[in-house]
């Protein structure tokens, strides 16, 4: 029997990069792979941020972060990660990780964790709306 101290912290997820609730009640199931994103840049603190948009590596079924430069199903964006997901929990380095994707939402671009450039925006549609 473990009965040494445990420390464990929380942190508000960030989602002031949404538009609006549209859409906000229909996420769907995804399952990230946590070796496609870059840990300085989509989990600095132990977490990929909510509002990351997500790309489908073709090989595998999983998501990663979208790239329009990649070559493996990524470079077409399919929606954005809705909450954030603890890629580091308890200190033991997670490879997957099963979040949740809004794929018809309002988005406020400038406050998004990381930028979409045009091609992405046109992956997506009408079915996201940039404001």
């Amino acid at each position: 029997m473990d009965l040494s101290l445990k420390t464990e912290s929380f942190t508000q997820d960030k989602r002031n990069w949404l538009g609006s609730a549209h859409g906000t009640d229909a996420p769907v199931s995804v399952t990230l792979d946590v070796s496609k994103f870059t840990a300085g840049t989509h989990y600095p603190d132990g977490y990929i941020k909510s509002g990351i948009p997500l790309g489908k590596v073709t090989a595998t079924g999983l998501y990663g972060p979208y790239d329009n430069a990649a070559a493996d199903g990524r470079e077409t964006c399919v929606g954005f990660l809705f909450t954030a997901q603890d890629v580091d929990a308890r200190r033991v380095a997670s490879t997957k990780v099963v979040g949740s994707m809004l794929l018809h939402c309002f988005i406020r671009e400038a406050k998004l964790p990381v930028s979409i450039d045009a091609a992405g925006k046109a992956d997506l549609g009408a079915r996201v709306v940039f404001v």
